[in-house]
C-alpha cells in the first residue's frame, strides 16, 4: 500500500480478548483486497465505549492508553487480524457504480463471549485499492457524529452498527478546510450489503454470486440453509428485516440521508451514518443532507426507497431463484409486493404502544395518521408531541397554539380517548407503554452541532453531556430541559454533510 508503514500484530497487546476469525475472507478473492492501514503520527483516544468493549470481550490496559490508541488507529494490528477492504457496488442516488471500501479496513470478525460473530472495522484508516483518488481518511466531526448517533439508536432499541472508539490521528484531513483527522472503530453484524450482491452481478460472476448468497444464508439466516427455495427465502428474510428497520426509523423521526444500495446492510442494521439527523418539527418531506438536492431520501420517502433498493437486490438473485427467468421474476415480484404490508405492520406494531394501545383495531392507522397530519399543520415537534401524550401534557404544552390548531388537537384527543376506553390496557399499562416507546431525549441537531464544534476545540463537556443523555432516552428530568427543546435549526437552512 502506498505511503503506508506495515503493521505487525502486537506481541504484548494493550487491548486483550481478541478472538478474530475471517469467514468473509473465505469468499472468492474478487470480493476483497488486502489493505494495510496507513500509520498515523500521534494517535490519541478521545472516545471509548466501555460497555461495548465488555460485550466484545475486550479489555484495555489503562496504563498504556497511547498503545491502545495506536492499535485502534491501525499502527499496530490486533492479534489474529487480517486486514482487508471489501468490494461492493451500489446505486448512488439512482446511478449505478462499482465501489468498495475506500477508507474502511476490516480487521476480522470478533467472536464474542456470548458466541456472536461481529465485524470489527477501522473507518478512516487510509487508502485502499478502492479509494478512487480519495485520501482514505476521516475527519473528527463525522466520526464523532457516527459514534453519538449510533449510540442513540442503540439506546432507542433500533438495530444498528455501533462504535467502539474514536481515535484522533494527530494529522489533518483536507475537505473545504483542514480538519482534525480521526479513525472510528465500527462494530457490525456484518458489512455485507445489497451492493455486495450488485458487485457480483455486475461482474457477471454467477459462481461468486451463489457463493456469496450461501455465505450470507449460513451466517445470517441459517434457518434457510436446508430449504429448496432458500434464495427466494433470502429475499423474503432481508425484506422483512428492512421493513422492521425502516419502521423503527420512522417511529422516532430518524432520517438516514443517504439510502444508497451500498448503504443497505443485508443483516438489517443501520450502517454508514453520514448526513443523518432526527427531525424536530414533523414534515414528511424533511431533508437534511446537503447532497440530496431532489429530496430522494426525504423522511417520508424512506419506505418507498427501501422497497426500490430491495428490487435491486432481487434483480441480483433472479438467476439463483429459478432457472426460468420469467418464473424467477414472478416469484421475486410477489415478495417485493409484500414489503409494503410488512412495513405497515411493523410501523403500526410500533405506533400502537406509542399511543398507549394494546389491542388492534382497523382504524388505528387513521388515528395515528390524523395525529401526524395535525403535527404537520401545526409545525409541531415530533418527539415532544409523543412525549407530551405519554405524560398527559399534550393539550397543556400546546395551549399557546392558535385556536384552530388547538381545537383540532382537542378533537383528535377526544377520539384517542374514546379508542383508549375500549382498549385492554388500563391507564397504568398505557402510560408504561407510552413512556417506554416515546423518547424524551433525541440527539437534537443544534446540540449535536454544538457538541461537535466544542470537541473540535478540545472542549469535551458538551459531548460528554449529550452522549450521556442520548444513552438514556426514555428518562425525563426537569434539569434536562435543554436536551428536549428544539432550536428551530432544522428548517430549510439546516444541512448535514457526508464527511467524505
Amino acid at each position: 500500500m502506498m505511503n503506508s508503514i506495515p503493521s505487525e500484530p502486537a506481541v504484548d497487546p494493550p487491548l486483550t480478548g481478541w478472538n478474530l476469525k475471517h469467514s468473509y475472507a473465505g469468499l472468492p478473492e474478487a470480493f476483497y483486497q488486502d489493505a494495510e492501514p496507513t500509520a498515523v503520527k500521534a494517535p490519541a483516544m478521545v472516545a471509548w465505549n466501555e460497555t461495548l468493549a465488555g460485550e466484545l470481550g475486550l479489555h484495555r490496559d489503562e496504563t498504556r492508553s497511547d498503545a491502545v490508541a495506536g492499535m485502534l488507529a491501525g499502527n499496530v494490528l490486533p492479534p489474529g487480524s487480517r486486514a482487508i477492504a471489501q468490494a461492493y457496488a451500489g446505486h448512488q442516488f439512482g446511478g449505478f457504480t462499482m465501489l468498495g471500501d475506500g477508507r474502511a479496513i476490516l480487521l476480522g470478525e470478533q467472536i464474542t463471549p456470548s458466541g456472536d460473530r461481529v465485524d470489527v472495522q477501522l473507518k478512516g484508516a487510509g487508502r485502499t485499492l478502492y479509494s478512487r483518488g480519495g485520501d482514505g481518511r476521516a475527519a473528527l466531526g463525522p466520526m464523532l457524529r457516527e459514534y453519538l448517533i449510533s449510540e442513540a439508536m442503540h439506546a432507542l432499541g433500533i438495530s444498528t452498527a455501533r462504535a467502539l472508539a474514536v481515535v484522533t490521528t494527530g494529522e489533518s484531513v483536507y475537505r473545504e478546510t483542514p480538519l482534525p483527522g480521526a479513525i472510528l472503530t465500527r462494530v457490525a453484524a456484518s458489512h455485507v450489503r445489497v451492493g455486495t450482491f450488485q458487485y457480483a452481478a455486475g461482474r457477471e460472476d454467477s459462481l461468486g454470486l451463489r457463493t456469496l448468497a450461501d455465505y450470507v444464508i449460513n451466517r445470517h439466516f441459517p434457518e434457510l440453509a436446508t430449504q429448496d427455495d432458500r434464495y427466494l427465502g433470502l429475499l423474503a428474510a432481508v425484506s422483512q428485516r428492512q421493513a422492521e428497520l425502516i419502521a423503527s426509523w420512522m417511529l422516532v423521526g430518524f432520517i438516514h440521508g443517504v439510502m444508497n444500495t451500498d448503504n443497505v446492510s443485508i443483516a438489517g442494521e443501520t450502517i454508514d451514518y453520514g448526513p443523518c439527523a432526527f427531525m424536530d418539527r414533523y414534515h414528511a418531506e424533511t431533508v437534511f443532507s446537503s447532497i440530496d438536492q431532489q429530496g430522494r431520501y426525504a423522511f417520508g420517502n424512506q419506505p418507498v426507497i427501501m422497497q426500490w433498493n430491495l428490487a435491486r437486490f432481487a434483480e441480483t438473485l433472479l438467476p439463483l431463484i429459478d432457472e426460468d427467468s420469467d418464473a424467477a421474476v414472478e416469484s421475486a415480484t410477489e415478495v417485493l409486493h409484500g414489503f409494503e404490508k410488512q412495513y405497515q405492520t411493523a410501523w403500526l406494531s410500533g405506533m400502537r404502544p406509542k399511543l398507549g394501545l394494546g389491542d388492534v383495531e382497523e382504524a388505528d392507522e387513521v388515528l395515528a395518521g390524523s395525529l401526524l397530519d395535525w403535527m404537520t399543520n401545526a409545525n409541531a415537534d415530533f418527539t415532544n408531541t409523543f412525549d407530551g401524550l405519554a405524560r398527559a401534557r399534550l393539550i397543556e404544552q400546546n395551549a399557546d397554539a392558535d385556536n384552530a390548531s388547538l381545537e383540532s388537537l382537542k378533537s383528535w384527543y377526544a377520539v384517542w380517548q374514546q379508542r383508549r376506553s375500549r382498549d385492554r390496557f388500563d391507564d397504568t399499562q398505557a402510560a408504561a407503554a407510552m413512556r417506554s416507546h416515546n423518547p424524551a431525549i433525541i440527539p437534537r441537531n443544534h446540540l449535536v452541532e454544538s457538541a461537535l464544534a466544542a470537541a473540535g476545540e478540545n472542549d469535551w463537556k458538551p459531548w460528554d453531556g449529550l452522549l450521556s443523555r442520548v444513552r438514556d432516552p426514555f428518562t425525563q428530568s426537569e434539569v434536562d430541559s435543554k436536551y428536549r427543546e428544539p432550536a428551530g435549526l432544522d428548517g430549510p437552512d439546516y444541512r448535514t454533510f457526508c464527511g467524505t
